[in-house]
């Protein structure tokens, strides 16, 4: 296994765990809101990821260049949530208020 499936497979865990834990709550807590555990799952995620961002430290390092201000880390953060919210299976519904009907 090379270093590519190794990330493939520990990015696919950990967001099929992060999905795992909604559904546990959501399953020991029936009077739970599902929108109250999907905010606290988001919470917790954009909390671990901005802690996985923080800059070395060196002023001088390439690789935290990209990330080594809070604006450029919030934008970072945005454009990757664009881009896996619009590529979720869950992105459209067929009860979205702007989905055509004959």
């Amino acid at each position: 296994m090379n270093l590519m499936d190794d990330e493939a497979t520990v990015y696919d865990e950990a967001a099929r765990e992060a999905v795992e834990l909604g559904n546990r709550i959501a399953s020991d807590d029936t009077e739970a809101d599902l929108w109250d555990v999907a905010d606290g799952l988001l919470a917790g995620a954009i909390q671990y990821w901005l802690f996985s961002r923080q800059p070395c430290g060196d002023p001088h390092c390439d690789d935290c260049a990209p990330l080594s201000t809070a604006e450029a880390r919030l934008a970072e953060l945005l454009q990757l949530t664009e881009e896996l919210a619009s590529g979720s299976e869950y992105f459209h519904s067929p009860t979205d208020s702007n989905v055509g009907r004959a």
